[in-house]
């Protein structure tokens, strides 16, 4: 059995959306028949929250879960790999040696940044972490305001980051924030066309960017 892809979320600023990023990837994959594992490293803990929410509403077949601090990272995984198709890491919001083991761990490390030109400069970390440890990375432009000067501000001045910028925009929902506190994805709620739309297509590229066996 191939061990599972990892994605490794991670942005050095807080209130970027990584939790909910993690999410939404993770049930559009288990809707599309993967099984999933979240392993939350944040001591925030939301993703923890979030997934025993779900679990209580009896709605977490095809997902695991876990927890870990930076120095068990590595061995959790290892036992994620084994048991799901693909482990997608929620990391705290710094970028610091304490991040190295998700970004060591990933095929793929997976950078919010919400449409403000502080969450842009706060890649430099992630970025300079990620391209000391070999790890491919994606950038996603989440929170989104589309058709304002400041989002095409911020949409243009990713073009410029040494990564794979998405093409894919997330879109500064009120339901991703409203599903994610009832155990939920973006998808499950109002089940708008265009949540599914942008989900659907960002998770294809995160999937392209991922290595094949």
């Amino acid at each position: 059995m191939a061990k599972g892809k990892v994605i490794t979320i991670a942005q050095q600023k807080g209130g970027s959306g990584k939790t909910t990023l993690a999410v939404n990837l993770g049930v559009m994959l288990v809707r599309a028949g993967h099984r999933v594992a979240f392993l939350d490293t944040d001591p925030q803990g939301s993703l923890g929250r979030w997934f025993m929410t779900r679990h209580d509403h009896g709605a977490s077949d095809g997902m695991e879960f876990s927890t870990a601090s930076a120095w068990g990272v590595g061995y959790e995984v290892g036992k994620l790999r084994d048991m799901a198709d693909f482990v997608l890491i929620d990391t705290p919001p710094k970028a610091d040696s304490d991040l190295r083991p998700a970004l060591r761990a990933a095929d793929l490390v997976v950078v919010p940044v919400a449409s403000s030109h502080v969450d842009l400069w706060a890649t430099d970390g992630v970025l300079d972490l990620a391209r000391r440890e070999s790890c491919p990375v994606m950038v996603v432009l989440n929170r989104a305001r589309a058709g304002t000067r400041l989002g095409t501000e911020i949409a243009e001045a990713t073009q410029t980051l040494d990564a794979t910028v998405a093409q894919t925009q997330i879109a500064n929902r009120v339901a991703y924030a409203e599903t994610l506190g009832q155990g939920r994805a973006g998808i499950e709620g109002a089940r708008s066309p265009a949540i599914r739309a942008e989900c659907d297509a960002l998770l294809a590229e995160v999937i392209a960017q991922l290595p094949t066996d």
